[in-house]
């Protein structure tokens, strides 16, 4: 029949050992393990409940009284052993948590001599504050756990964690306000594991409904369903009090799932007497004391509670073991992500340098993916739509051809005498290398022609301002609409005001006038242009370095470090195109291209065809014929008109040429060759040459790890390797 009991409170020892392993692992700081927990008041007799739990000496010193939790666990074995170690918690700093991590004592028994010594010795390598100084640097509780394993042939497996008694008043010269708000933290912190029985010790003599520990629980087991009332100094009940706390005992008031116990804890005179037995006590007062004598034996005395808990611990165990394995899984892979989400720790040279080295070899793959608009490559670019560069920019290279083809001219080029709007540029629809599509720049219609837009003004920049590059970048202003009228008056206004003795011509010197106005808006909308590209550019840099680097601080510093060359960068783009806009408006009207001839040409043989069109006649047999004599009288006009014709016709000719030349040079050489594609372009400084050049100073202060950082990792790599340990335990 013993055998029988002993195998049913030795249920799956195997579980229930490896409970305890977990906690040795400090597995309990992050998720919640099955344990059974000791609270009460501090007079409430916890103490010697627990004492009697575990047949452990507890020193009667109240300077040795529970300042800390106590982990103590029973087990099995062939041989007798005491085992005594300290677990630091997690948020103790890794220099006194490797000191108390060396701490471990072996010893064959316990006694109340030795248990004194040794919890004096912990308390001082706790760094707790001696009772009676006034050390205020030191604290006088720890959240630190002191780990007691009892092994030897005969124990039966249980677990017990004891934490402070809380307490209302505090004692001069031993416990303050701030400790008794930190045990009681430390109280609400076992308790809320929903995994923990809470064994609740009361005085049976006084009134439940005063007891703070019991309104404790309520809030941590709202239900009633893992806390066990434990009931103590049932000889110090007044009489006619007992039927009050036998209720309590058999379940007919405050219920609880678990129920009340009740047990006799031995009093001042009987600890004094050498040949008192505690067990042999207890049970004859619970034979022979009315009315206690009456309750169920199982729900009376020490060893019937240590029962009780064995079988709930076992249970809890069987019932919990499951999730503990899952809790563990999921907490161990967060904590790898975010250990992860660090990158690879950078405390040496070596480590920093190849991290950087990494980062840029990521990011030049990135930005070709991006330039070569390869986007389905990687993820990132799903991620973030605004590293589409290659997109970004043909988009902004489109809205500037256009642009300068509505808007570059001040001045709407005059349709001539006579000329249909819907005449096409045959001239430059001959060659297919250079026929455009549009056919509103023939020499007969518009230019552009104002009503094919409602805007009568438009912005040259169309991304958002950067405040870092405020000082280099192009003011966003407004760009006017071409004048749809005028351009006859004005040309003939600055050629009389500039004519000399040249007769049926110009002076050459009058061209690069009325040129430069007539290209004013140039200015305006390229260096808006290239501005954009800039900033496109920036951002790009900025998303990219974001994409591949989640360290805030690593963002910063390498933006830091390639602000300056990546400034130079914007700048030498910026200045290549004010130097295209020199040549092109401010130095001699030039072209070698022979479109220039054939689009004049074109402009006079339109304008003949339109005069003599005026004198024609039509023919069934020859359809439309003019006389020889009629040809001679359709030009009627003065030398200044013809002149006026032949300016206006040569500049737009040479406009047209130039407008298509200078958006080419501008797109490729300001923007492609200095921004995009080039050797020196923004998008390859941040380059493995780069990280190579960086000093040893300039590793640390781009790539070195912050204090709290390295705190950080430091944390996930212990969580991490307790959890690694804790799961291998589980297997």
């Amino acid at each position: 029949m013993a055998d029988n009991s002993s195998m049913k409170s030795l249920a799956d020892p195997v579980l229930l050992e490896a409970i305890d392993k977990l906690f040795q692992h400090n597995i309990g700081e992050y998720i919640s393990l099955p344990q059974l927990l000791v609270v009460g008041d501090q007079s409430s007799g916890k103490s010697s409940v627990l004492e009697g739990l575990t047949d452990l000496p507890f020193p009667r010193d109240s300077g040795l009284c529970t300042r800390f939790a106590t982990h103590i666990t029973f087990r099995r074995t062939t041989t007798t052993e005491v085992s005594v170690s300290i677990l630091p918690t997690a948020n103790t700093h890794p220099d006194h948590a490797k000191t108390l991590r060396k701490y471990q004592r072996n010893l064959e028994t316990l006694d109340q001599p030795a248990f004194a010594e040794l919890l004096a010795g912990v308390h001082k390598l706790m760094g707790l504050k001696e009772i009676g100084t006034s050390d205020d640097r030191a604290d006088a509780f720890s959240d630190d756990v002191l780990k007691i394993e009892i092994c030897g042939p005969k124990q039966q497996h249980l677990s017990v964690i004891d934490v402070p008694g809380i307490f209302r008043n505090t004692t001069e010269g031993v416990t303050t306000d701030s400790d008794m708000e930190v045990v009681r933290n430390m109280v609400n912190h076992y308790m809320k594991n929903p995994r923990s029985v809470i064994l609740a010790v009361i005085p049976a003599n006084v009134d439940i409904a005063t007891q703070e520990i019991l309104k404790m629980a309520e809030k941590c087991d709202t239900k009633g369903q893992r806390t066990l009332g434990v009931l103590t100094k049932p000889d110090l009940v007044d009489r006619g009090a007992e039927n009050r706390v036998i209720d309590l005992v058999e379940g007919r008031s405050y219920k609880l799932k678990l129920g009340w116990s009740m047990v006799r804890n031995p009093g001042q005179s009987d600890l004094e007497d050498p040949t008192f037995d505690r067990h042999a006590s207890e049970v004859n007062f619970f034979k022979s004391k009315e009315p206690w004598n009456k309750l169920r034996k199982d729900r009376v005395g020490v060893k019937s509670l240590q029962a009780q808990l064995r079988d709930i611990l076992t249970e809890m165990v069987k019932k919990e073991f499951p999730n503990v394995k899952s809790d563990i899984n999921k907490r161990l892979n967060e904590r790898k992500k975010q250990l992860e989400s660090l990158g690879p720790c950078r405390e040496t040279r070596e480590q920093q340098h190849e991290y950087l080295l990494n980062l840029a070899t990521r990011f030049q793959s990135t930005a070709f993916l991006a330039l070569t608009a390869h986007y389905g490559a990687d993820d990132v670019f799903d991620n973030v739509p605004s590293l589409k560069l290659a997109t970004a920019v043909v988009d902004r290279n489109e809205i500037f051809a256009d642009d300068v083809w509505k808007r570059g001219h001040t001045m709407t080029f005059s349709q001539g005498i006579g000329l249909s709007e819907d005449n096409d540029d045959h001239v430059e629809e001959i060659e297919d290398d250079e026929a455009e599509d549009d056919g509103a720049e023939d020499c007969g219609a518009e230019d552009y022609d104002a009503d094919d837009s409602d805007e009568q003004s438009h912005r040259v920049r169309h991304t958002g301002p950067e405040p870092e590059l405020d000082d280099i970048l192009h003011d966003d202003c407004i760009v006017p609409t071409p004048k749809p009228t005028g351009i006859t008056t004005w040309l003939e206004k600055v050629y009389k005001s500039s004519r000399g003795f040249e007769m049926g011509t110009f002076d050459a010197s009058l061209l690069p006038i009325i040129w430069k106005k007539q290209s004013a808006n140039w200015d305006d909308l390229a260096l808006g242009y290239v501005s954009d590209i800039v900033s496109l550019v920036h951002n790009f840099t900025l998303a990219l370095i974001s994409a591949i680097c989640e360290d805030d601080r690593v963002q910063s510093a390498l933006m830091s470090m390639l602000m300056d060359g990546l400034i130079e960068c914007y700048k030498k783009s910026i200045d290549h195109a004010k130097f295209i806009l020199h040549v092109e408006r401010l130095g001699t009207p030039l072209t070698a291209n022979h479109y220039f001839a054939d689009n004049l040409e074109k402009c006079r043989q339109q304008r003949m065809k339109a005069l003599m069109e005026k004198g024609s006649i039509h023919t069934k047999e020859h359809g439309e014929v003019i006389s020889l004599d009629a040809i001679l009288l359709t030009s009627t006009a003065s030398n200044t008109e013809h002149t006026i014709r032949d300016l206006h016709d040569i500049l737009k000719s040479y406009y047209k040429v130039a407008r298509k030349r200078f958006v080419d040079v501008v797109c490729m050489q300001a923007v492609d060759h200095y921004l995009i594609n080039g050797p020196t372009a923004p998008t390859k400084l941040f380059s493995p040459s780069f990280v190579s050049g960086l000093t040893v100073d300039q590793l640390e202060r781009i790539a070195g790890e912050d204090v709290s950082t390295k705190r950080k990792r430091e944390e996930l790599r212990r969580e991490i390797e307790n959890l690694t340990n804790g799961k291998k335990i589980l297997v």
